[in-house]
């Protein structure tokens, strides 16, 4: 299975691959469940192979680990998945 982060990196940097809309499917601790952010929203730091952020309702940003995306879905399917832990 392709990495998260080289999947994300082909999105930025195909231009045909990269058409459409995307979106990340990511475990919230707080929720308990997959929460799905447009990809447009996440701020990824030049460099950073290791976690991005999203801003949260107040507009502050938080920090979302790579290992925390289970899904990701192009103009709302699901190109890629992650199993979930047994234990969420």
């Amino acid at each position: 299975m392709m990495p998260v982060h080289e999947l994300l990196s082909r999105v930025r940097w195909d231009r045909e691959f990269g058409r459409g809309n995307f979106e990340l499917g990511y475990y919230d601790h707080v929720a308990r469940r997959i929460l799905r952010i447009p990809l447009r929203e996440a701020v990824f730091e030049e460099g950073n192979r290791f976690s991005f952020q999203i801003p949260d309702a107040a507009g502050e940003l938080l920090t979302i680990p790579f290992h925390r995306v289970r899904q990701v879905f192009r103009d709302g399917t699901l190109i890629w998945q992650r199993p979930i832990p047994p234990d969420r």
